[in-house]
């Protein structure tokens, strides 16, 4: 893996929130290897955004911005783990 996906890892992994490093970061695990450039963009914007807000996005709990609205995102929220009841 080259130096970039490996950053991208690290940082999709600690996040800061237990929540987003468990989805975020299993999502990185299981998909930055076969992301392409824009895909890696895409995901590294992401990572800009603060935990809470990604967790909104990721739930529904409030409008994803347009500039967040990507396929990235859309993986990610297909991927996210089943909170349990």
């Amino acid at each position: 893996m080259d130096d970039r996906r490996k950053r991208i890892l690290y940082r999709a992994k600690l996040r800061g929130m237990k929540e987003t490093d468990l989805i975020v970061g299993g999502f990185a695990e299981e998909n930055v290897a076969g992301m392409s450039e824009a895909e890696l963009d895409q995901f590294e914007a992401l990572l800009e955004a603060p935990d809470a807000d990604i967790l909104d996005w990721l739930f529904d709990r409030a409008a994803v911005p347009a500039e967040q609205d990507t396929p990235v995102l859309a993986a990610l929220k297909a991927y996210r783990l089943p909170v349990p009841r």
